[in-house]
Parts: structure tokens; sequence; C-alpha cells
């Protein structure tokens, strides 16, 4: 019997959500969406490039360290 209601209880929480997101979310247009795919893939390029420089920079400080350590 409680199995049942959690199923319920699940069916009804599916049901009421794809309601709220086809009638109450506003959906940007296409071009928008383009718009906003090209915004978050240029930052995530420049992102990733600084992790990139502030990796090669500690890795190069890294080796010096231990260069200067093993000499």
């Amino acid at each position: 019997m409680q199995n049942r209601i959690t199923m319920a209880n699940i069916t009804n929480y599916i049901s009421e959500s794809f309601s709220e997101l086809k009638n109450n979310v506003t959906w940007p247009t296409y071009a928008e969406g383009q718009k906003l795919m090209l915004i978050v893939a240029v930052f995530s390029i420049l992102f990733s490039l600084a992790i990139w420089g502030v990796d090669e920079v500690f890795s190069s400080a890294i080796r010096q360290y231990f260069n200067w350590v093993k000499s």
C-alpha cells in the first residue's frame, strides 16, 4: 500500500512538472538561444585558457623549485 502511494506521488509530481514547464515557463526564441549559447561557449573557452595559463605558471614554478633543490 505504501509503495502505491509513493508511485502516485511520483507520477503526480512528474505530471505537474511537465504542466509547469509547458504553461508557465518563458522559453527563449531560437535566435536568443543561439546568442546565449555563443556567450557561454566564448566564456568557457576564455576560462579554460585562463586555467591552463595558471597551471602552466605553477608547473614551471614547481619545476624550477625542484631543479633548484636538486642542485
